[in-house]
């Protein structure tokens, strides 16, 4: 048959792990000792008082047995006082704890306000420790970088298993229109050009052209040939037809060559001035930078431009879970080296951790100013929360064992203070016999 619960309770005192059964068995080894003590001086005591008519000297054991009985029950009420009843009885000021449980708490949390949240201790601790040097001795190590990586990237993982794609997607169409689709282009644009031009980065350009179309008609001089045949009349001989073909042809390896070894080729001072007016336009003109804008939106509102921003979100997620989840992965390592050179940074960096120890102090003194209240008040709900009676075991179970020796010192001290007075009280009475 299962033993009732306040029974149980009241045997284990709410015991749940080894360490706490250890707890209990030292206090019920340090109450049997308590106990032992107080039976001892009872039957020192009974046995004194009655053989002390025969031998008068058993008065004074009789006195320090009856003083320790004394000093021992008085203790044992105190210390039983504060987590029950003692024996069950409504004894008033007793069962403290149950009875104060909520003012405990309350004073418990306003004692953490006002001692280890208050402004000047919580600015003398952060002031004496170095975080910012501490982390970068930890990172500097690689086994605390790879440590401090798989930890990234499970919130990573976990971050992106909870954002939904459609939010995301939403958000990145929010942001390119905002910043990338909203803005007038024409200006923009033709302020580019116009940068790009007056550094004449134009002219490589050039050049990779005319290199790259000599090299097309050089490798592919039949494809040319074709262009050209196509636009001969049909009763123009065939002869007639190779020769214009072969003529072009050179000529248009000779003119790609020219424009690539002549900075001053008309070709490229056309080019040049085509792109100089462009750019102008582009500020300027109105009506170029409407038909740029029209074609801005519709290139932008156009359904497969959405769909294919879709699948390339879908497409980088799966990539970036991929590697993420693989601890061997380019990315992973990537991490471990950047947190391992983070590390030694800070520490070859003195002012980078001032900084970092400055701000770090200023985020936690903001927080412990505006929200030390509603920490302390954590304690205090949590006490209030708690079982009365369960929490009285509880902490009987962590100090009871230390209590015990109050009865035991008042055993020793109720002895000693009996033996005293009776030693005194016969002193005088042999100083001043009444008559």
């Amino acid at each position: 048959m299962p033993m009732p619960r306040n029974r149980r309770a009241q045997r284990t005192l709410g015991a749940v792990t080894p360490a706490d059964f250890e707890r209990l068995a030292e206090l019920r080894r340090m109450q049997g000792i308590a106990l032992a003590l107080l039976l001892a001086m009872a039957a020192v005591f009974v046995v004194s008082f009655a053989l002390q008519e025969r031998y008068p000297w058993l008065g004074f054991v009789r006195a320090a047995s009856e003083g320790g009985m004394v000093g021992a029950l008085a203790d044992w009420f105190a210390v039983t006082a504060i987590f029950r009843r003692p024996l069950g009885l409504p004894i008033p000021h007793t069962n403290l704890i149950s009875n104060k449980k909520d003012d405990i708490g309350a004073g418990l949390g306003s004692f953490i306000e006002e001692n280890f949240l208050a402004d000047e201790v919580v600015h003398d601790k952060l002031s004496r420790i170095s975080g910012a040097r501490a982390a970068g001795q930890w990172l500097e190590q690689r086994a605390n970088a790879e440590r401090a990586g798989d930890m990234l990237a499970s919130a990573t993982l976990g971050a992106l298993a909870v954002v939904s794609d459609d939010d995301v997607q939403e958000l990145i169409e929010a942001l390119v229109r905002r910043h990338v689709v909203d803005p007038e282009w024409g200006p923009l644009l033709g302020r580019a050009a116009e940068s790009f031009l007056d550094g004449g980065h134009h002219e490589a350009l050039i050049d990779i052209a005319a290199n790259r179309f000599e090299e097309w008609l050089v490798g592919h001089p039949e494809a040319f040939d074709r262009i050209v045949s196509s636009r001969m009349p049909t009763w123009v001989p065939s002869a007639v037809n190779r020769f214009v073909d072969d003529r072009l042809h050179a000529e248009a390896v000779r003119f790609a060559q020219h424009v690539a070894a002549e900075p001053e080729h008309p070709f490229r001072l056309a080019v040049g001035r085509f792109l100089s007016d462009l750019a102008r336009d582009l500020q300027r003109e109105e009506q170029l930078q409407a038909q740029l804008e029209r074609f801005k939106h519709e290139v932008f509102d156009s359904p497969r431009i959405r769909a294919l921003a879709a699948s390339t979100w879908e497409a980088a997620r799966t990539a970036l879970e991929e590697m993420l989840e693989d601890p061997d992965s380019e990315l992973r390592r990537r991490i471990t080296g950047a947190l391992q050179d983070f590390g030694r940074k800070l520490l070859a960096d003195p002012t980078l951790q001032y900084k970092i120890d400055v701000w770090v102090m200023s985020v936690v003194e903001h927080l412990v100013r505006n929200y030390r209240h509603d920490l302390a008040n954590v304690v205090s709900e949590t006490v209030q929360r708690w079982d009365a009676q369960e929490a009285a075991e509880k902490i009987e179970l962590q100090v009871g064992r230390d209590l015990q020796f109050i009865r035991i010192n008042g055993t020793v001290v109720g002895s000693l203070a009996g033996l005293a007075i009776y030693s005194i009280a016969t002193l005088v009475a042999s100083a001043f016999p009444v008559r």
